[in-house]
């Protein structure tokens, strides 16, 4: 009993590193809105990012433009996939 129960501690933690890791990515400034929102296009992936002014890091959402290069780093939420820690490239 208490190998099984040292086991699934072991994967808990494991699938919690897991969820919590997060990766730099690049992608360019598909559209922005004068919402105060816009989309990251990325290489190789058909569905455009999300990203909110509030996700800018070093840089002001009226400083961007469609084109620019960013990085960002992606985060899920209730609504789906958004880029945050975005910063032009």
């Amino acid at each position: 009993m208490y190998q099984k129960s040292s086991r699934f501690f072991k994967n808990f933690i494991t699938l919690q590193v897991l969820k919590t890791k997060s990766y730099i990515m690049t992608g360019v400034i598909k559209a922005l809105t004068d919402k105060g929102f816009g989309f990251i296009a990325i290489e190789g992936q058909e569905k455009d990012l999300f990203f909110h002014s509030n996700a800018l890091v070093d840089v002001q959402f009226n400083e961007l433009r469609e084109g620019d290069a960013v990085t960002f780093e992606s985060e899920r939420s209730p609504k789906g996939m958004n880029a945050v820690n975005v910063r032009r490239a």
